[in-house]
């Protein structure tokens, strides 16, 4: 009763967290387009931004950089490593890393493609977009403290692979430390010892007590966002709502597509079953996922359905949709990708090719080292944005309408997951039989 009632608790505090993240989002953009129309060129509103809203936001973000490393460090080892934790499923596991990464990498190409297509974030003022850049990207790199040029080619590819894993974190080179730690889990998978299991543990722990105060952070985020969005209403006035609503539909164009286009063909090709008596059987999963926004609080759901209307290997079937609650989650890579690109868009940065790429990367990783508290993706977007020089103060700009994505793109991620089962159960023979037994 009292594991059940501290349940309900986090679950109402996270519901309670979504509401004042968007009251402050509400906050300060009517702040802001109230400033915008009244006095757009008081000095006391650069003033403010600079000596109060600014200063609120930067150390908001100084928190998140501060634990983002340790976080996905941990968060993709444990994903990877319990994906064959148990040496029956060996096999098992392996096909659903390799399927993850394949369809997550989909995913996020298609993503990047769409949002390149339709620009939702070009045509505001390049003029304020560069002074807001000039002004915000001070603080970015002050943050990040990255120096140099962004290497490309041959050198780009070389650089994702640390030759010193920590100067890698020091230099918070996002990219290479994901690779480090999927070649990390990769290697806890492969080696099933009393000692390997004991840092497995450890691991564990460094990615509980780095979720439990990331939680801490997020708390302060509605202030962070009433600042960030006062600061960005205050500067671009109603294009910033224009371009937002442009950005909604682009995501949820990608999201459709994703689970109606690329989830059918998974269906159809690979696991040869009718697309549509799949979508008719999961529907009950998905609903929930769309009203929970939680893949967790889904999974019993979703075990179900899997066991009972999909008639897949109970033993797979578990096993893949334990993993895939927090492993295979294509929803918040599309998210992620999406979001970077758009923000880059909105403040006039142009993203080579080689940039686009490190950030499909690091989408794809995110997606199976995404931290699931509220907002958890919040870390992994606004590193990749310091990254590739676009101020992670726009993360402010999305998080108002996040709530409302965040069921779209859970509903998706559980869809995913039981779209996994149902391919990586294709391949084996004991099939059906053992699940209808």
């Amino acid at each position: 009763m009292s594991s059940d009632a501290a349940d309900a608790g986090e679950k109402k505090a996270a519901l309670s967290l979504q509401w004042q993240m968007l009251g402050g989002f509400l906050t300060g953009l009517i702040a802001g387009l109230i400033v915008y129309m009244a006095a757009p060129d008081a000095r006391w509103v650069d003033t403010v931004a600079t000596y109060v809203t600014g200063p609120i936001g930067q150390v908001f973000l100084r928190l998140l950089f501060m634990l983002v490393i340790p976080l996905l460090v941990s968060a993709l080892i444990v994903g990877i490593a319990e994906m064959g934790e148990l040496r029956s499923l060996r096999r098992v596991g392996l096909r659903t890393l390799v399927y993850t990464l394949v369809v997550s990498g989909i995913a996020v190409v298609l993503s990047l493609v769409l949002v390149n297509l339709l620009r939702p974030g070009a045509g505001v003022d390049p003029a304020q977009a560069q002074a807001l850049l000039a002004d915000a990207g001070q603080g970015a790199k002050a943050i990040l403290n990255r120096g140099g040029d962004t290497p490309t080619g041959v050198e780009a590819v070389l650089a994702i692979i640390p030759d010193n894993i920590v100067a890698a974190m020091a230099g918070n080179d996002i990219l290479a430390v994901m690779v480090f730690a999927l070649f990390f889990g990769i290697g806890l998978v492969m080696v099933q010892t009393d000692q390997s299991k004991l840092l497995l543990n450890a691991m564990e722990g460094l990615f509980e007590v780095t979720m439990r105060l990331m939680g801490l952070v997020i708390r302060l985020a509605p202030i962070a966002i009433a600042c960030f969005m006062f600061n960005l209403a205050a500067q671009f006035g109603w294009d910033l709502l224009i371009r937002l609503s442009a950005y909604v539909g682009v995501v949820l164009l990608a999201l459709a597509l994703q689970m109606f286009g690329v989830y059918s063909l998974l269906i159809a090709f690979v696991a040869r079953r009718s697309p549509l008596r799949f979508f008719a059987a999961v529907q009950e999963a998905s609903v929930m996922a769309f009203a929970t926004a939680s893949s967790n609080a889904t999974l019993p759901t979703a075990i179900r359905v899997a066991e009972e209307k999909l008639y897949l290997p109970r033993r797979i079937a578990r096993f893949v949709l334990t993993i895939g609650a927090t492993a295979n989650q294509n929803g918040t890579a599309m998210f992620e990708g999406i979001t970077v690109i758009f923000l880059a868009q909105f403040f006039g940065v142009d993203l080579s090719l080689g940039q686009q790429l490190m950030v499909m990367a690091v989408c794809i990783l995110g997606g199976v080292g995404t931290a699931g508290v509220p907002a958890g993706s919040l870390p992994v977007v606004a590193m990749i944005l310091g990254m590739v020089g676009v101020p992670p103060e726009g993360i402010g700009l999305v998080l108002g309408v996040d709530r409302f994505l965040d069921m779209c793109r859970t509903a998706l991620n559980v869809t995913g997951d039981l779209v996994a089962a149902t391919v990586i159960s294709a391949g084996e023979d004991d099939g059906r039989e053992e699940a209808r037994a």
